[in-house]
């Protein structure tokens, strides 16, 4: 792997694999990668003589807008907050959001709805 450099100026132009090299050092991005992020619309990419061409400023930027946002703890001590959502559909009962129920709890509900239908 090559190690980012100082010399390359963040908007030059840069072949898909080697803006790879320098934007991810340590690797866990490919060149398929990146066109997937292109055409979700994430990733500005240049097309040059059938070649495609990115700059490392268009690597960090994709990077600063995919960035996912940090949400309350997954476990602790604190009780877990579901919201209960009617159904658009007009369909009875309650969904709840994932975590806000029990495996146990999840089942016998399934149970008790088939009993009922």
């Amino acid at each position: 792997m090559i190690a980012a450099n100082d010399n390359i100026h963040p908007d030059e132009p840069l072949r898909l694999a080697d803006a790879i090299k320098y934007g991810f050092p340590h690797g866990g991005m490919t060149v398929s990668g990146l066109r997937r992020e292109a055409a979700a619309g994430s990733l500005v990419i240049e097309k040059i003589a059938n070649k495609h061409f990115t700059t490392l400023s268009a690597i960090e930027e994709m990077r600063k807008t995919s960035r996912v946002r940090a949400e309350a703890r997954a476990c602790g001590g604190g009780r877990s907050v579901g919201k209960a959502v009617r159904s658009s559909r007009g369909e009875h009962g309650l969904l709840l959001t994932v975590g806000s129920i029990t495996p146990q709890a999840a089942l016998l509900a399934k149970i008790e709805k088939r009993k009922n239908s």
